[in-house]
Order: structure tokens, then sequence, then C-alpha cells
């Protein structure tokens, strides 16, 4: 599992459906490391921290392999990483076999797997349809938030390396099949 693609958004301002939203979902690579911190990735727009940030939300993971299920359900986007608001795009990120409370290090930074994405109306948005949402939620595609146990930075080419598995304990997955509308 390596990093393809480092993502940063800025806070956006959009006219949705006649209501004024504020979203950090246009993410989009850079070409420079990005630096973890322990609620949120430095630089990169977090507008709804009941959702977004936090502790056990600081940073998004989304697998580069998804990327091409979803490229034929849209295939008119202009795909590039940080399509689904992740500010990691990384290979090979499987969610039916990362488990809550593994511990990963990642180029300077020791991360620990935390929770699914639940999509909400912003990645609607972003897509142009709120088609997506719900196929989102059928797809079992969730990527992964992370806690941030050490602080640092993260470049493309960086490799997730797993340093313990917590026994037991559900894959992201399966948490994420639990928590469907």
């Amino acid at each position: 599992m390596k990093v393809i693609s480092v993502n940063l958004g800025e806070r956006k301002v959009l006219n949705y459906k006649g209501k004024i939203v504020e979203t950090g979902i246009f993410k989009f690579p850079v070409k420079h490391p990005i630096l973890l911190g322990t609620e949120d990735v430095e630089n990169d727009a977090v507008v709804d921290r009941r959702y977004h940030g936090g502790i056990n939300k600081a940073v998004y993971g989304y697998s580069e392999n998804h990327y091409n299920y979803w490229k034929e359900l849209y295939p008119n986007l202009d795909w590039q990483y940080g399509m689904f608001g992740e500010n990691l795009t990384i290979s090979n990120l499987e969610e039916t076999e990362i488990c809550v409370g593994n511990t990963y290090k990642l180029g300077e930074v020791v991360l620990e797997v935390t929770k699914p994405r639940e999509p909400c109306f912003k990645l609607g948005i972003r897509f142009g349809t709120q088609k997506i949402v719900k196929q989102f939620w059928n797809a079992t595609k969730s990527g992964i938030y992370f806690k941030v146990i050490q602080t640092g930075k993260v470049a493309v080419g960086d490799e997730l390396i797993l340093i313990s598995k917590l026994e037991n304990s559900q894959t992201i997955a399966e948490v994420f099949e639990t928590k469907q509308p």
C-alpha cells in the first residue's frame, strides 16, 4: 500500500439549491509532502468539525483501486485524485482487510485506523448528483479515517506499513455495513 497522491482543499462557498453551503470536499493533488497533525492536515480546509477532522478523523485515506469503479459510473467527470475528499490516495487500501484499531507507519507518521467515512450531500455536490451518496453507501468502498498517533509529513511514494493488528476487531467494511441508513 503506497501513497499515490497527497491532496489538500480550500474552503469553498457554494450556492446549492438556493442555500449557501461551505465545504472542504474539493481536494486536489499537491506536489509537496503534507503535514498530518493530531486533529487535521495542515493547510487543508475542514469545514464541519462534527463530521470531519478531530482526533478520530484527522486524516482520510481512499483507495486508488476504487477509482476505476467510479469512473465507469461517472465517465464524464474531470477525474483527479482527491475526488472523494481524501487527503491520501493509497494503492491497495482495502476496507475488507483493514481492521479498526490497526496501527501503521506512513512516512514520518504513525496512524491508527478508526472508522469508515459516511457520505453526505457534499459528496453529491462534488459529483454533480446526489445519486452518488446512495451508490457510495451500497458499494462498501468507504475509505478510512485515521487517528494520528505520531505527527509528521507524508509524501507520494510513502508506504503504509502495518505495525500492529488489533485482534478480534471488525474490518472497516464490516463497520460501514452496520452504519448504512
